[in-house]
């Protein structure tokens, strides 16, 4: 098990480290470009005698997106935060993505499924799931999730699930069943070719739940 989290946890690290360096054929990385128009869009709101911007409505903040970065962007829609930011994936290292906002929070996904989380506060550090599998496959079964955190000192605590997988209530939806310590956690995804394009995930007991949508694969 450790050698396999080591594994996930380097590739999880890789995207990061060479995505610092690395400029797209626009002017910057991804999250770059996403910032500038963060920025242009602030200045023109506070501009003299500039009229007060309506907020844009979830479908056009995606519109917006979608015309400004050329790459690979995703939703994510954090329930306990009470956020939705537009991430734009800033590495990949084989089938490992890092995606992120602006400020650098991340979500890192492995074809769909959640690995890890940085940035947002006592984040995921890394996700091993013997159910993925099943998930991707499609298929009922069941097995062991055990999530990685971090603690205020630095180090990690593992937490462990006993979890199963099933049909969800529509066509072509998985739904992860899991429970341990004390808790009990349901996940969804929507399953097509062993990619997962919309899901909604449990980080953890802090972070609560993400909804996960592919605005551009």
């Amino acid at each position: 098990m450790t050698t396999t989290r080591n594994r996930i946890l380097a590739a999880a690290l890789l995207p990061l480290l060479a995505a610092c360096g690395s400029d797209t054929e626009t002017g910057g990385s991804p999250w770059d470009v996403l910032a500038r128009t963060a920025v242009e869009a602030a200045a023109a709101k506070t501009a003299p005698g500039a009229p007060a911007a309506q907020p844009k409505s979830p479908e056009e903040a995606a519109a917006e997106a979608l015309r400004v970065n050329p790459g690979p962007l995703i939703r994510a829609s954090f329930e306990l935060l009470n956020q939705n930011p537009i991430m734009a994936m800033a590495g990949q290292n084989g089938d490992m993505r890092t995606y992120m906002t602006p400020a650098e929070d991340a979500l890192i996904l492995r074809n769909g499924l959640l690995v890890g989380t940085r940035g947002l506060g006592q984040d995921l550090s890394v996700a091993v799931a013997q159910t993925e599998p099943l998930i991707r496959a499609g298929r009922a079964g069941s097995g062991q999730r055990t999530m990685y955190y971090y603690t205020g000192d630095g180090l990690e605590r593992p937490l462990q699930f006993a979890c199963t997988v099933g049909a969800g209530p529509k066509p072509g939806v998985m739904v992860e069943d899991c429970e341990g310590h004390g808790a009990s956690f349901q996940n969804s995804y929507l399953v097509q070719g062993g990619q997962v394009p919309v899901s909604r995930q449990w980080i953890g007991p802090a972070l609560g739940y993400v909804t996960i949508q592919t605005l551009r694969p």
